[in-house]
């Protein structure tokens, strides 16, 4: 686990809207240039540096849609330099939003599998997480049991494309994945075929 708090060494690539007990949305801010805002991947890692606290959690959920949500975007058929040259408004007028799921937090040097006594508060900005902090997190496979109980997003989906995030992470550590399967399994009571499903995707 995180011996110490990390320190943000990349710029911030979203503020929390919306926020509750285990899981945020957090609006993508848009890029300086005539370009659609960046979507984290999915079970990418990410933090939420908030005081002595600083939150972790799994992208869960991405969707870009207009700001106004009174009119739906039609399509244009336009290339995306037609669209910069022709309408240069289009990208002032949609957002993207990602779900994060929260799995543990850090709190004066010690680190918690397990969800925090807050989640973060409004506008708090949103990191990509350093990779040497998901591997020490990831050590311990307790978070598995938080994304099993997260009721938004993609489902199984999410935890294999977690888990695939990991395995790469950790240069396709074999026993590091064949622990979380074992975990898995007892986790989904021996379903075989989900753990299955899961695991297949993983490979991929």
């Amino acid at each position: 686990m995180p011996r110490r708090s990390p320190t943000p060494t990349l710029a911030p690539f979203a503020e929390v809207v919306q926020t509750a007990t285990d899981h945020v949305i957090a609006q993508c801010y848009q890029p300086p240039t005539l370009d659609f805002a960046q979507v984290p991947a999915l079970g990418s890692w990410v933090w939420i540096p908030e005081g002595d606290r600083h939150i972790y959690g799994v992208v869960a959920y991405a969707v870009t849609a207009p700001i106004d949500t009174i009119h739906r975007a039609t399509a244009l058929g336009l290339s995306l330099e037609q669209l910069r040259q022709e309408q240069p408004h289009i990208f002032a007028m949609l957002k993207t939003e990602v779900t994060i799921g929260i799995v543990g937090f850090q709190e004066h040097a010690r680190s918690y599998p397990h969800l925090p006594p807050q989640p973060p508060q409004m506008h708090q900005q949103v990191y990509t997480c350093d990779p040497s902090v998901v591997l020490a997190f990831s050590e311990q496979l307790t978070f598995l049991r938080t994304l099993l109980t997260l009721n938004y997003g993609p489902g199984d989906a999410l935890i294999a494309a977690t888990l695939r995030h990991l395995y790469q992470l950790r240069g396709g550590d074999r026993p590091w994945l064949v622990q979380a399967a074992q975990l898995l399994s007892r986790l989904l009571k021996d379903d075989y075929d989900r753990l299955r499903g899961i695991l297949e995707q993983v490979y991929l």
